[in-house]
């Protein structure tokens, strides 16, 4: 299992449509979004203060690839944070997060399904 961290705007509609796509493509198999975060970063040469949204995605190794590429394709930053962290977990979890990602025959999901050059969130919402 792999935790994967990844900050958003703070903006729960937001980060509710970002993860549930992660989750309905089979990306995910769970994505907490834990609120009131509060980030500092270097960005064009300054400090940056901003208020985000951490979302904590429970997915496989096999899927970080297919999960960043998501993420870097319809995130609204330039730079998406996404931090892959490997996990244990308790086996009915593990396994309940393997089939999670497994698509409806039982085999990997090995590609973005309804992949789409369109990004679902813009940086102007």
């Amino acid at each position: 299992m792999v935790v994967v961290l990844c900050t958003v705007p703070d903006s729960l509609d937001q980060a509710e449509l970002l993860a549930s796509k992660m989750v309905e493509r089979r990306l995910a198999a769970c994505v907490n979004l834990i609120p009131q975060v509060r980030s500092l970063f270097r960005w064009d040469g300054a400090v940056a203060r901003e208020a985000e949204l951490l979302m904590m995605i429970k997915t496989t190794e096999e899927m970080v690839v297919h999960l960043t590429s998501f993420l870097q394709e319809h995130h609204p930053y330039d730079v998406p944070e996404v931090v892959a962290l490997p996990a244990q977990a308790a086996l009915p979890y593990g396994t309940w997060v393997q089939d999670s990602v497994r698509d409806e025959k039982g085999d990997k999901v090995s590609s973005l399904q309804e992949s789409s050059s369109t990004a679902i969130l813009s940086q102007d919402e």
